[in-house]
């Protein structure tokens, strides 16, 4: 007899759970290997098979939150264990018509029940964001999404859902970075956000790196639509420690033309500087600057030799 409870789950958050019928497949020795993409995200994750699918077929895969229909990314491989961390789940067939328009039912069932969710949270004056809400292909469980800067104690919820609904609930709370990503939109560039169009895991990104490419400390215009530093400042991270190795310090003292000046600002990218002293302001490419410094070196090279 299956048993109902609710109790916390993995993520750290309350939800109602059950036993299942299915038991959790081991990991045995599959032929293929097939990585499979879901439609909410750019992330690719690696599924044992037993036939071969091209890129691009739909398929059922068990997972740990039930029965899914995912994407091919690339053919299936030939299985290597050293491409595989911890247990496998399996690829159960390739998506019938039946299961495309089982996902179209669940599609219009999660409409409803996301309303249903909305309702609910109105009414107990919960502070929370609700997001998304999907059945899984099986319609065993019911996965509600929100974002809340505090912690929600939802069991009122859950209880409330769960009456409503009759199935499993999975409440999920993601951060501002996965709601953006979730949600997409237009970045300061123009061009669609990263974090929706291609990227799969977030890196942190910190104060430091916008310091390292020198620009000014406005967290406003530094941060994206979910209100956190941007990724791109990670992104180019590495390419201006490149590009400032073994350049001076702003605000240090170099010397040019017999004169002594305070380099204040560099632009590494098109490679020009700004020197000052009491006497004048000057703009020079580095290797007008810097050809005095290497001519020195050079000599001092020839007379140790």
């Amino acid at each position: 007899m299956a048993k109902n409870e609710f109790r916390k789950n993995g993520s750290g958050h309350f939800g109602h759970e059950q036993d299942h019928e299915n038991s959790a497949v081991e990991t045995a020795a599959y032929p293929y290997l097939a990585y499979i993409q879901f439609d909410e995200s750019r992330k690719t994750y690696t599924f044992g098979a037993y036939e071969q699918f091209r890129t691009n077929d739909l398929v059922v895969v068990e997972t740990v939150r039930g029965q899914e229909i995912g994407r091919c990314c690339v053919p299936s491989m030939i299985y290597d264990e050293r491409k595989v961390k911890g247990d496998l789940k399996p690829v159960l067939r390739k998506a019938s018509e039946e299961d495309l328009q089982t996902r179209k039912e669940n599609e219009d069932k999660a409409r409803k029940a996301f309303a249903i969710c909305q309702e609910c949270i109105n009414r107990l004056n919960l502070d929370m964001h609700l997001i998304s809400c999907e059945y899984t292909l099986d319609s065993y469980k019911v996965i509600f999404t929100y974002v809340s800067d505090d912690r929600v104690d939802f069991r009122q919820l859950l209880k409330d859902l769960a009456g409503e609904l009759s199935c499993r609930i999975e409440l999920r709370q993601v951060g501002p970075r996965n709601k953006a990503k979730m949600v997409g939109g237009i970045g300061n560039c123009g061009m669609e956000c990263c974090c929706s169009r291609f990227m799969s895991d977030f890196d942190t990104v910190s104060i430091n790196m916008a310091k390292n490419q020198m620009l000014a400390l406005n967290i406003s215009k530094l941060s994206g639509q979910c209100g956190k530093l941007m990724c791109c400042l990670r992104f180019e991270n590495d390419e201006y420690t490149r590009l400032k190795e073994g350049l001076p310090k702003v605000n240090s003292h170099v010397t040019y033309n017999g004169n002594r000046y305070r380099l204040s600002s560099l632009n590494v990218l098109q490679r020009q500087a700004k020197i000052e002293n009491r006497e004048e302001v000057l703009f020079l490419t580095f290797d007008e600057l810097f050809k005095e410094k290497d001519d020195q070196n050079e000599t001092s090279e020839k007379f140790s030799e």
